[in-house]
């Protein structure tokens, strides 16, 4: 037998299986100048037992040997100085156990080069000034492809990538659309490969580029760089194409896919398009054109997209038993369309006796244990190749019962069934016998054995207990397992749940009780409509109240609409169960009516219709309908004809709606456990238009410019409206058309008119119906303006180191608005007055304090009165002198002494110096642990006594100078009972 034969015969050795890669070699691009000594392309496959591996070089077996070039570590193929010549090829990796063997993808070892350019000095190339010019780079044999860039006379002086130049990364060419002057000199090409880990960059020899005398003509473009007539890509790659023209000006390109729109992404002005990653929706035929005030010039290629193979199916390992049918399928995706074929332990498989081969099906027909092994469906087209592997393990098995005997003891319910399966460990399938004792059994009215083997038995009564023994035998061998049939009591409903009918919210406890064999647990599971219930969720509706082992009373808390259904409570051990059903139903409000339909619209009216919705097991009463205006109304009930609209009417006529104005409607049903949810919106209408019913609300105004009267009001349906005024005591009334039903105010303007002059206004709005009613008469004042008079006396006093004191003169109420108060002006003496601070009051106030000053500073002062139009003339200036600054020096040297009811604390007076203001006095601050509000003390001497409590031990003090011009620097200290 052999070894795959062998391990397929051992049942039960489950660690055993093939080999499956972990690591596959990959394609290497290697540089022949490489300093790199060595080449290791990966292989490493899971196998149990492991796996040894082999390699292949073009598709022949390599001798690896040891202390040999070439050489196998653990699965890695390591080649040691590897050269072009003896080593660029395609290998791929065997990994083999007594299972099978499996073939790794191909991985292509290739060397990459880029020799020197020619030594030969290059022709200097010529040209008239204003032509284009094509430099050809003709590049050094390389491989793979390069980079191209082109130096003008000395590094790193690189052409830059404009309009005018262009360097294919094709061929390496520069092109110069339109020469000019600057284009004078020697070039050079510069060319570098990039590979996988090293770069290399050669330059050619230097070329003359000399101009002729200048051609002034314009001519039209010429495409020099052309893209492919075809272009082939794989799915995923970057494909770019080149265009480039002569001309003169220089032509503008532009790209088109003639087939089809291009991607935005991809539009472009520049000489390349580049698609980054194609796709099949990218195939198609693209034009490049090239267009100046002369002409255009346009070439076309086409890009034809195809795809290396990929999988759509594949095979996956695969257990059968001997004598079998076996059909493996793979299918893969690709183009050109990817041929599959099969490998069995790494060798190709054909059609042969028992083995169908057809593309990507494989059958098997009589399985034999030498079928087990590796497989693998290979798919390949000319861009790639690609493997699926998977293990076929043909089992020849004796019946075996040891991982699933007959179960030892089958409890079963009396009068109930009992399926008790027989279910050995067999290649081929055994054929299986049941007995009761020494007795066959047979099929009957009551005793059935499929054909799978498993044996039935119904209406069980007591003489059915007993043993029963399954007999399976096959072509390798037999085997039997027995078990005990224990018949038990039969589990019943005592105490069936009985049907209801509740309300919305309300409490309902199902009753289910049943009785059962004492020698078995039993437990109660409840569905609603077949679907289980969770009486466990925290917060839910449902609840299982009792703790008795026979009682499953299910209670539902909060009825909801969705509550009512079917409830089935079953009683079930594990032997048997049984079941009772009943009916909950649940009222509640009607649902929400649904399709609400607006027709016959006039100007205050229209006809609602809608459909039924749900009753929910209580009959419609009445229906309730809303509107709202747009666009963000509240819901308001109508009025409607009927004015009660009956629960079994499905229209209603709309009262009372506003002429001209948007709408939607929607519909309540209510019944006597309430209203339900309201239906969802109509469509938006719009009212008839009729002459407006209501004035305009909100007339007010005032403000605006010199000689104006604005009046406002609050926007209300209609089309425009008609504002009419008078001055107070006039007689005769002025009205002003103002259309457009958005309209918010009107502003007459007239010189005539004085500031702040009471008018008299009224409006009202019209449409193309007619014109609505007046609204009542509002009196409005003209515009303000600037008060014409000053204060006519103004005295400042400075009253500390940086405050002083304003005071002046009220000015006398004019006629030009409402004085809103005074501003004050002041700034340094020495300064201009367009750099004064301000300070405005509120109110009729003729004084005010102004802080923030400067020491010793003299400040001028004006005042002016201020409405709302802005601030009237300055009054005479008056002057003020800021007092000097306190002391900048604490007072020092503080002790205190302690009483028994008094604290004494002294401290070194503070002398000022010129600079400063005088000391009239001192402030202390005090608090204790007892009363931590702190009290303030003054003195004008540099002592102070105070009364304090007896219990006092800690106080904190803090004292500092007064004067005329403020407070000073402060002293702390934190006084102890026990210290001085």
């Amino acid at each position: 037998m052999s070894p795959i034969a062998a391990w397929s015969s051992a049942w039960g050795s489950q660690a055993t299986f093939g080999p499956v890669f972990e690591e596959q070699p990959l394609g290497l691009l290697f540089p022949e100048e490489s300093t790199e000594e060595k080449v290791t392309l990966a292989c490493h496959a899971r196998a149990s037992p492991p796996a040894t591996y082999r390699w292949k070089m073009n598709g022949t077996d390599m001798k690896l040997e040891p202390g040999s070039r070439q050489q196998l570590v653990g699965g890695n193929l390591v080649i040691m100085n590897p050269s072009k010549a003896q080593d660029a090829g395609v290998y791929q990796c065997l990994a083999s156990n007594p299972v099978g063997t499996v073939v790794s993808r191909e991985a292509v070892l290739r060397f990459g080069f880029l020799q020197e350019f020619s030594k030969e000095e290059r022709d200097p190339v010529k040209t008239h000034e204003g032509w284009g010019v094509m430099l050809p780079c003709n590049p050094p044999a390389h491989y793979p492809g390069l980079s191209y860039r082109w130096l003008l006379n000395e590094f790193p002086n690189f052409i830059p990538t404009d309009g005018r130049h262009f360097v294919s990364q094709t061929t390496g060419n520069l092109y110069i659309a339109r020469t000019n002057a600057s284009d004078l000199g020697n070039y050079s090409c510069l060319a570098t490969s990039h590979m996988d880990f090293s770069t290399k960059s050669v330059f050619s020899k230097f070329a003359q580029l000399n101009l002729a005398a200048e051609d002034t003509r314009l001519f039209a473009p010429s495409i020099k760089a052309r893209f492919p007539a075809e272009t082939y890509a794989l799915v995923g790659q970057q494909v770019t194409l080149e265009c480039f023209a002569f001309g003169n000006p220089v032509p503008r390109i532009k790209w088109r896919k003639v087939d089809g729109s291009l991607s935005p992404q991809w539009a472009t002005a520049e000489p390349t398009l580049q698609i980054p990653s194609v796709g099949f929706e990218d195939e198609g035929t693209y034009e490049c054109e090239a267009e100046n005030a002369k002409g255009r010039d346009t070439v076309q290629g086409r890009i034809i997209v195809q795809a290396q193979p990929e999988w759509l199916r594949v095979i996956s390992d695969r257990e059968a038993d001997i004598g079998s049918d076996l059909h493996w399928a793979c299918a893969a995706a690709g183009k050109p369309r990817p041929a599959v074929r099969w490998l069995r332990n790494g060798e190709p498989l054909t059609s042969q006796a028992r083995v169908e081969v057809l593309a990507g099906d494989l059958r098997f027909s009589k399985l034999s244990l030498e079928d087990s092994g590796m497989y693998q469906c290979v798919a390949e087209n000319k861009h790639g190749t690609i493997y699926a592997s998977a293990e076929l393990a043909v089992q020849a098995l004796a019946p075996d019962f040891r991982l699933n005997p007959v179960r030892r003891l089958i409890p079963a319910a009396r009068g109930g069934e009992v399926v008790i399966p027989c279910q050995p460990r067999a290649a081929p399938k055994a054929v299986v016998l049941w007995s009761k004792g020494t007795e066959i059994l047979v099929n009957s009215s009551r005793v059935t054995v499929t054909p799978d083997g498993t044996l039935i038995i119904r209406n069980i009564n007591r003489s059915d207990e007993g043993k029963y023994t399954c007999f399976a035998e096959n072509f390798m061998g037999k085997a039997n397992s027995t078990g005990t049939l224990s018949v038990r009591d039969a589990t019943k409903i005592t105490l069936a749940p009985s049907s209801a009918d509740i309300n919305l919210g309300d409490n309902l406890t199902l009753q289910c009780h049943a009785s059962h064999d004492p020698t078995m647990d039993l437990t109660f599971v409840w569905t609603l409509d077949d679907f289980p219930i969770d009486s466990d969720k925290p917060g839910g509706h449902y609840q299982r109240a009792s703790m008795k082992e026979t009682v499953g009373d299910l209670t539902i808390l909060n009825a909801q609409l969705r509550h009512s259904g079917k409830y089935t409570c079953t009683a079930q051990t594990v032997v048997d169960s049984a079941s009772r059903e009943a009916t909950v139903l649940v009222r509640g409000p009607p649902g929400a009516p649904g399709g609400v339909v607006v027709r016959d619209i006039s100007d205050t009216s229209v006809q609602l219709s809608w459909s039924r919705g749900f009753d929910n097991h209580s009959p419609i009463a009445k229906y309730t309908l809303q509107a709202r205006t747009l666009p963000s109304g509240k819901w308001k009930q109508v009025r409607t004809n009927p004015a009660n609209i009956e629960g079994n009417a499905e229209t209603a006529q709309v009262l009372g709606l506003t002429p001209w104005m948007d709408y939607e409607f929607r519909v309540l049903a209510s019944n006597i456990l309430g209203t339900g949810e309201p239906s969802g919106p109509s469509s938006k209408i719009q009212t008839k238009e009729a002459a407006p019913s209501v004035a305009p609300s909100g007339l007010s105004g005032g403000g605006g410019a010199p000689g104006e009267l604005t009046v406002t009001w609050t926007v209300s349906s209609g089309f425009g409206y008609l504002v009419s005024f008078r001055r107070q005591g006039s007689t005769s009334w002025q009205t002003a058309r103002v259309p457009g039903a958005d309209a918010q105010y009107f502003v007459y303007s007239n010189d005539s008119v004085r500031p702040y002059t009471p008018f008299e206004v009224k409006i009202r709005s019209y449409n193309r119906r007619g014109e609505g009613p007046e609204s009542l008469v509002a009196v409005v004042y003209s515009a303000e303006e600037e008060p014409r008079v000053a204060p006519p006396k103004v005295w400042a006093k400075g009253v500390s180191s940086s405050e002083m004191n304003v005071s002046w003169e009220p000015v006398q109420q004019d006629m030009n608005g409402i004085l809103l108060g005074y501003e004050i002006r002041y700034w340094k003496a020495g300064a201009k007055a367009a750099a004064a601070e301000r300070v405005r009051t509120a109110g009729l106030d003729t004084s005010a304090l102004v802080t923030g000053l400067h020491a010793s500073t003299k400040y001028h002062v004006t005042v002016r009165a201020y409405n709302r139009a802005g601030t009237g003339p300055a009054s005479p200036s008056a002057n003020a002198t800021t007092m000097k600054p306190p002391p900048r020096r604490p007072p020092g040297n503080i002790s205190w002494t302690f009483s028994s009811s008094s604290l004494s604390i002294k401290w070194d007076p503070v002398v000022p110096l010129g600079n400063e203001s005088a000391v009239t006095g001192y402030k202390m601050l005090y608090q204790n642990d007892l009363h931590p509000t702190p009290t303030l003390h003054l003195t004008s001497k540099n002592w102070i006594e105070i009364t304090v409590p007896e219990d006092i031990g800690h106080a904190l003090v803090q004292i500092r100078t007064t004067g005329p011009g403020g407070d000073g620097v402060p002293a702390e200290v934190h006084i102890v009972r026990n210290g001085g």
